[in-house]
């Protein structure tokens, strides 16, 4: 089993530092709220699943050596009115470049949207989510305790 994890810092305002893997981006939300210096999480949630399945076609396609020169996947959300503003649909626009075998892209994204694309698994069949809490230590006390 492969364990991943990511730390979100708060900055500023609405503003987090999300580090994981040793990389870092900013998120943020658009004004009034936050001051739009960088993607949502639910802007992020569709960068992922279009990353996820843009990774397995890649592969598939080279693996079953089809042309292809290019490919972009456009992620488009609708999300519900009332919180938690899930989304409630979203389409996966792929547009290939190449010479690519008609049956060859469609069993690709078939494969990647119902066997490989662990994004898209997580969001159709469920994730079981656990919360813990922790306190930060108050650096103080501690100081005063061990002195």
């Amino acid at each position: 089993m492969t364990n991943k994890s990511a730390t979100v810092t708060h900055l500023d305002g609405l503003t987090f530092d999300v580090e994981m893997g040793g990389h870092h981006i900013m998120i943020d939300t658009k004004p009034p709220g936050g001051d739009g210096r960088g993607p949502s999480p639910m802007d992020l949630l569709l960068a992922s699943l279009a990353g996820c399945t843009a990774f397995d076609i890649v592969s598939i396609l080279k693996k079953s050596r089809q042309p292809m020169t290019g490919l972009s996947v456009r992620a488009e959300g609708t999300r519900a009115e009332d919180h938690p503003r899930r989304y409630t649909h979203i389409t996966l626009t792929y547009t290939v470049h190449g010479d690519v075998d008609e049956r060859a892209l469609k069993r690709a994204i078939e494969l990647s949207e119902e066997k490989y694309c662990s994004v898209s698994g997580s969001l159709t069949h469920g994730v079981e989510i656990e919360t813990r809490i922790e306190r930060a230590a108050d650096v103080g006390k501690q100081s005063a305790d061990n002195g």
